[in-house]
C-alpha cells in the first residue's frame, strides 16, 4: 500500500527537472546539446580517476579542451555538472531496463535477477557512476536525482512483472520494487566501499535480500503471460 514515505519519494523532481534547475541554460540547438554531451563525457573521464572533492570546473574544462567560460555557460558549478552526468546515467539505465528479455523469463525470480545483473554490469562498466552515486561527498542534489531515478526504475521493474507474468492482482508492485532497489543499493554500496566495484558475492547477497523480501508478498510461482 502507498505510504507518506513513498509519496514523498515519488514527489521528487525527475532527473530532467533537477538538471534544468542546476544549469545556467538548457541548450535548445543541436550545437549546444552536443557541447553539453562533450562536457559530460569529460566529466566522466575526470571522475573516473579523481574524487568529487578534488575536481573543479577548471579540471573539466581542461579535459574537454574548452575555455572555462564555455563550461559556466551551461553549468553554474561543478555540482550542477555532476547532476547532469547523474541524469545521463539514469537515462541509460532506464534504456537498459526497457530492453525486451529474450527468451521470455520462465520465473519472476529469474526475471528480477536478470534486470539486477544488467544494472550491476552497467555500474561496474562505469566507475564514475559508482563514485558519483556511492562515493564520499555525494551532494543532496545528486542523491535526490538518484532517488527519483530509482523510482522510475522501480516502476519499470513493476511493468516487467505485468509484461511477462499474470500479475493483475499484485496492486503494490511499484512500492515493493522500490524497497528492493533500496535493499540492493545498500548492499552494493558496501561492496563498492570495500573493493571499488560490485563483486559476485555481493550480487548474490543482494539477490537473497531482494527475493526474500518479495516472497513476503509474491507467490513462488506466477503463470507466464501468454504472448
Amino acid at each position: 500500500m502507498s505510504s507518506p514515505a513513498f509519496d514523498k519519494w515519488r514527489s521528487l523532481a525527475t532527473p530532467h527537472e533537477i538538471v534544468d534547475r542546476n544549469t545556467l541554460r538548457t541548450p535548445q540547438r543541436a550545437r549546444g546539446k552536443k557541447r553539453v554531451e562533450h562536457l559530460l563525457d569529460a566529466t566522466e573521464l575526470v571522475l573516473t580517476d579523481h574524487a568529487q572533492d578534488d575536481i573543479s570546473l577548471a579540471h573539466i574544462a581542461e579535459q574537454a579542451n574548452v575555455p572555462l567560460p564555455s563550461v559556466y555557460h551551461f553549468f553554474a558549478n561543478k555540482n550542477a555538472i555532476f547532476v547532469g552526468l547523474a541524469g545521463r546515467y539514469h537515462q541509460l539505465l532506464r534504456q537498459i531496463a526497457r530492453e525486451p528479455i529474450s527468451p521470455p523469463p520462465q520465473s519472476w525470480q529469474a526475471m528480477y535477477e536478470r534486470r539486477a545483473r544488467d544494472a550491476v554490469n552497467f555500474l561496474n562498466d562505469h566507475p564514475a557512476a559508482m563514485r558519483l552515486f556511492m562515493g564520499a561527498g555525494v551532494s543532496v542534489e545528486v542523491r535526490n536525482l538518484d532517488l527519483s531515478g530509482n523510482t522510475l526504475l522501480a516502476n519499470q521493474r513493476a511493468d516487467d512483472f505485468r509484461t511477462y507474468f499474470q500479475s493483475d492482482t499484485l496492486t503494490d508492485l511499484e512500492n515493493w520494487m522500490a524497497v528492493c532497489m533500496g535493499l540492493m543499493d545498500g548492499i552494493w554500496a558496501i561492496s563498492y566501499a570495500e573493493r571499488g566495484y560490485i563483486d559476485e558475492d555481493c550480487i548474490a547477497e543482494s539477490m537473497r535480500a531482494a527475493l526474500a523480501y518479495l516472497r513476503c508478498y509474491l507467490p513462488e510461482f506466477l503463470p507466464p503471460r501468454m504472448s
